[in-house]
């Protein structure tokens, strides 16, 4: 049972980590601009976001088996998927046709995003103890999603240059091969193999749920409220509430930025790169942060003891702003890789931490709908208005075809620091947590 929950962790979260990454460096270079075409484009898994919110959470698992469920969402997404592969930028466009692109990320984006908690559902539904067993479990997919990145060190090999295996020692063409990536024309054409390897990966996952256990819909229990999320919505009334919302929307704006720049910062100069790495080696090296993820998960329990929730959440903000100072004032090659290890302080110290405290503090009967209110911030709203932001920087910070990387860094180093000052400042939480008594001012 653990394997197969595991496995489906694994594609799940391979799908999202084969194009999201890469998927910000290929998809602008199809000529969309930078006003409403390109944010539309990233903005459809935000709106998939919302739609998780109100369609999953309140219909899905209500009326339908999961495990079947979860075969036809990513039956119809990776058809979706696949269909990107094909839309491309011809010779001679100005563009790639935007609308049938638009069209099959949302459609992409509407059914991925739901099996997020879809699979949790499963996962939570049929351990023996979920406490002990789901992180475990759930680690799975953190490495999909690395492992998403590892066909294209071959995939975008520049093979041409390769010598042929007989002609040198077998070490010397290793490093050759692993050394030396395609760029421009050439590198468009086989990027756009990311939505093909998602599109693959989805329907292997559509026919793998068939095996999964049969999970039954849940019906809303007595008394639940089917509009949970208004009532979570009131809570916002509270300061320290309110304080958090804002800060979360702000800390998941300031991630979506790291994703809208970083791949092509980090690749090849010939693209349009600063730091000069090898295009079949920049999604490993930003996957440097999922690996600092799952250590640094090991000790977040630890660290929230020890420092509290106000300062493990600021320096989870704080660390986006390492990052980015980092990528504005010193970007040298291995300052510049190395650094995307504070990704696992960022990830854990702030969202991990905002999902436990709002179970921790919430109102039991509006937990569920409450995770899934910040989850709109995180993974809905805030990216959402990154990517129009970001649209704008691009377009004001652009000179002669050339982007002043500093200065758009500067302003999401600027955007965390003051997430952060605005813990530091105005967020109280109460000592007592909701099981204890309601939350208080």
């Amino acid at each position: 049972m653990k394997l197969k929950l595991a496995l489906m962790m694994f594609l799940q979260f391979f799908i999202w980590g084969a194009w999201y990454e890469l998927g910000f460096d290929y998809i602008p270079k199809l000529g969309f601009n930078n006003d409403w075409q390109l944010p539309l484009v990233f903005g459809a898994f935000n709106i998939g976001a919302l739609v998780a919110l109100f369609f999953s959470t309140q219909f899905a698992d209500r009326k339908f088996a999961a495990e079947k469920f979860l075969a036809f969402s990513h039956l119809v997404g990776g058809l979706a998927m696949i269909g990107l592969f094909f839309i491309k930028k011809e010779p001679g466009q100005a563009s790639a046709d935007f609308w049938p692109f638009f069209i099959l990320m949302l459609l992409h984006s509407i059914f991925y995003v739901p099996t997020i908690s879809i699979t949790n559902s499963i996962a939570f539904a049929n351990l023996k103890d979920p406490a002990r067993e789901f992180g475990p479990v759930r680690l799975w997919g953190t490495i999909g999603w690395i492992a998403a990145s590892w066909p294209f060190i071959f995939i975008l090999v520049d093979w041409s240059k390769v010598p042929k295996m007989g002609e040198v020692g077998f070490g010397e063409w290793l490093g050759k091969a692993l050394g030396t990536s395609v760029a421009g024309d050439a590198a468009m054409d086989l990027k756009a193999y990311i939505f093909l390897v998602a599109g693959i990966a989805s329907l292997v996952l559509a026919l793998f749920s068939l095996a999964l256990p049969h999970t039954p819909p849940k019906p809303a229990a007595f008394g639940e409220e089917s509009l949970a999320w208004v009532k979570a919505m009131k809570l916002l009334k509270h300061p320290f509430v309110l304080v958090l919302f804002v800060v979360t929307f702000i800390d998941a704006a300031v991630h979506q930025s790291f994703f809208f720049w970083t791949f092509t910062f980090l690749g090849p100069k010939a693209d349009g790169g600063v730091v000069d790495i090898p295009a079949n080696w920049v999604g490993p090296v930003m996957k440097i942060g999922q690996i600092a993820e799952i250590v640094t998960m090991l000790f977040l329990g630890y660290v929230l003891k020890r420092f509290g929730w106000r300062w493990t959440m600021a320096v989870g903000v704080l660390g986006h702003a390492a990052r980015f100072a980092v990528f504005a004032f010193y970007p040298e090659q291995t300052s510049a890789i190395l650094v995307n290890a504070v990704h696992g302080i960022c990830y854990a110290f702030f969202f991990a931490t905002v999902y436990i405290f709002v179970d921790e503090f919430f109102p039991k009967d509006v937990r569920s709908s409450a995770q899934g209110l910040f989850n709109v911030l995180i993974l809905g709203i805030g990216p959402f208005a990154a990517n129009f932001a970001c649209g704008r920087l691009k377009d004001q910070y652009t000179a002669g075809g050339v982007l002043d990387y500093s200065m758009v860094y500067q302003y999401s180093m600027f955007a965390a620091m003051i997430g952060a000052l605005l813990l530091f400042l105005f967020f109280h939480p109460p000592r007592t947590s909701a099981s204890e008594s309601p939350p208080a001012e």
